[in-house]
């Protein structure tokens, strides 16, 4: 056996960089593949484009492995209440205090997660290897994996954090079953006329979901991120405008669909888009566990996409931990325990998610009727509300 070599860890962002903490904070030598892009620093007012609401599950995950005291606490901002209006008069409104919670969730940069991330993995001293992923071949309980740059490294077990197109996945023959929706989800920040009050927002509107994170106040006054999901075709176009073509499209449709809930909403960054997808795979093969957007990928609208990748380095470290000491971190058993352990909840986020997506998309009257019928019914049970919160909240 090969249990003297360190687990390695092909990825690089988010995912795989907290893995490989996990692991060395539980005793695991561990290794990482992949580049090293360091995050640019940014200016008080200067926000990355990709923001993530990290629920208390993540937080603590985050917590344990150094990473969240060493985020900038100005650049963080708490959701303490969620307002979801449907395509009708359906309304659900959730508050931490719903659930004696002071906060649902933590908006944060993409950027100063890694950064922290980064750091953290310096000061743990675990080796980085800044190459890329060739090949590999399973040896025994092992895999030898063949990199670019022609290093060859035997492991007990490759963790693919590698991506939503990843390599490693690819390169093993897991079973990966890929669903496109047709649409995009454009994210930008806003200024907005209204503060946010922590609050985030989200409306249905029949062929896109309109979601507001709130985020740091700006020189220029209060500030939301924008995840706009919709048709591809028309997101598109949108993004193919200039920039003051952008403003005038983005200005109509947010009033329309907010009804001025936030008051003038003013895009303050240029527009980025991204596929929606549903996927899901087999997650683990023999000497091979695939963590994050390597194993799975869920509609944004819920915004648990990272959270579900988080929960899959938690739950493949304490697998690991936790294992027989005579068996190899790669033996099928291990691993096919970590595979049973996120089975319901990866299931049970793309079964809500999808359904949410098909629900809000289909227009017939009697549907349309139901879903804001069944809003409204929720709205109105405060045990089902702290199931939700519980839910989100990953605990």
């Amino acid at each position: 056996m090969m249990n003297q070599e360190p687990i390695l860890v092909c990825g690089t962002g988010i995912a795989g960089l907290a893995c490989a903490l996990g692991l060395a904070r539980a005793g695991l030598p561990a290794a990482l593949l992949g580049p090293r892009q360091v995050p640019a620093q940014r200016s008080a007012d200067d926000y990355h484009p990709r923001v993530y609401a990290i629920s208390p599950a993540s937080r603590d995950l985050l917590d344990r492995l150094g990473a969240w005291r060493l985020m900038d606490a100005r650049r963080i901002t708490a959701v303490e209440t969620m307002e979801i209006q449907g395509d009708a008069d359906g309304r659900l409104d959730l508050s931490a205090w719903q659930d004696a919670r002071d906060t649902l969730a933590w908006t944060v940069e993409s950027g100063e997660i890694e950064r922290a991330l980064q750091q953290a993995v310096q000061v743990m001293g675990i080796a980085w290897h800044e190459d890329r992923f060739e090949r590999l071949e399973t040896r025994g309980l092992g895999v030898r994996v063949t990199t670019g740059q022609g290093r060859v490294m035997d492991t007990p077990l490759l963790v693919g954090a590698d991506g939503a197109r990843s390599p490693v996945r690819l390169a093993s023959g897991i079973e990966h079953h890929y669903t496109p929706y047709g649409d995009m989800g454009v994210v930008a920040h806003l200024d907005i006329g209204v503060p946010h009050q922590n609050r985030a927002c989200q409306w249905f509107t029949g062929d896109s979901v309109f979601a507001l994170l709130p985020m740091p106040d700006t020189a220029d006054g209060p500030q939301a991120s924008l995840v706009w999901s919709m048709p591809e075709g028309r997101a598109r176009e949108w993004l193919a405008l200039d920039a003051d073509a952008q403003q005038a499209f983005f200005a109509g449709h947010a009033q329309a669909i907010t009804g001025g809930r936030l008051g003038a909403l003013r895009l303050r960054t240029r527009p980025q888009g991204f596929s929606l997808t549903l996927e899901r795979s087999a997650m683990v093969a023999p000497g091979i566990a695939l963590v994050g957007d390597s194993a799975h990928r869920v509609h944004p609208l819920a915004g648990q996409g990272l959270n579900l990748g988080l929960g899959d380095v938690r739950d493949l470290v304490e697998v690991l931990r936790t294992r027989e000491p005579h068996r190899a971190p790669g033996d099928p058993r291990i691993l096919a325990r970590y595979r049973r352990r996120r089975a319901e909840p990866v299931w049970a986020m793309s079964l809500v998610t999808d359904g949410l997506h098909r629900l809000f998309g289909a227009s017939n009257a009697p549907t349309a009727w139901a879903r804001n019928q069944g809003m409204r019914c929720v709205d109105g049970l405060p045990f089902l509300k702290r199931r939700l919160i519980r839910a989100a909240a990953g605990h």
